[in-house]
């Protein structure tokens, strides 16, 4: 079973967290079963930039991001090469550091 550990975000997890998670499973749906919210305006459907993360470790174990989430992902605030929308990156056997950025580009508030 593979951990993800996020690295401390000031609103999100202040202590930082590292949890279980299953593989197959997205970094985003993980996150919000150990109640670590990341904000995800579009209800997981890759139509924004709000669960932006960088996977700082474990990066080259994730598959290859579609074209559709490249797309969106250009629009990220703090874009790095090791950005992913973790609605659409799906756990593979290694274990992950996440870091979630300190803002995102959301068009649309949701109440989540």
């Amino acid at each position: 079973m593979p951990k993800l550990k996020f690295l401390p975000h000031e609103v999100m997890c202040p202590e930082g967290a590292e949890i279980d998670a299953d593989t197959g499973e997205s970094i985003l749906n993980a996150a919000l079963a150990k109640d670590i919210h990341i904000e995800h305006a579009c209800e997981k459907s890759c139509a924004c930039t709000t669960c932006h993360v960088i996977v700082r470790e474990g990066f080259h174990s994730l598959e290859e991001a579609e074209e559709n989430e490249e797309d969106y992902l250009d629009k990220a605030w703090g874009l790095e090469p090791e950005s992913r929308l973790s609605c659409q990156a799906l756990i593979a056997e290694d274990d992950l550091v996440i870091e979630i950025p300190k803002y995102t580009i959301n068009m649309v508030s949701e109440d989540h």
